[in-house]
């Protein structure tokens, strides 16, 4: 209902939002804080949900009926292995750095959706008048 209501590129800025303050939560959280922790876990539900539901939106926008089911079901493979893999890759920047830096390095991936955002709500338009 947010992504019809608000749109799908707000809600995924939202979705950023969300994450980079999930990021930053988690890196300036005391390690002994747990409403801090759990702050920071209940933003990156959000800003997951979020961009989940506002990326698959996106999607749907840009497929033809026929193409849809082929690229949805080829990227909810491609998501699933990134978070399987993001998992696995957290805990090796965990353990070989620390959980501040995770939440850091998170937050500053969320920072390159950003101009993606932008390019696709200058270059959307365009596409739609031809």
């Amino acid at each position: 209902m947010l992504v019809d209501r608000l749109g799908r590129v707000p809600v995924a800025a939202g979705a950023a939002v969300a994450l980079l303050g999930a990021g930053v939560t988690a890196a300036v959280a005391p390690a002994d804080s747990l409403p801090v922790l759990v702050l920071a876990l209940v933003l990156l539900g959000l800003g997951w949900n979020l961009g989940l539901v506002s990326g698959t939106a996106l999607v749907v926008d840009s497929t033809t009926p026929a193409q849809r089911s082929r690229v949805q079901g080829n990227l909810d493979v491609l998501v699933a292995l990134s978070g399987a893999s993001a998992g696995v890759m957290s805990g090796v920047v965990v353990a070989t750095t620390s959980y501040p830096a995770l939440g850091l390095g998170s937050g500053l991936l969320v920072v390159c959706l950003v101009p993606v955002l932008l390019w696709w709500r200058l270059e959307r338009p365009r596409t739609r008048s031809r």
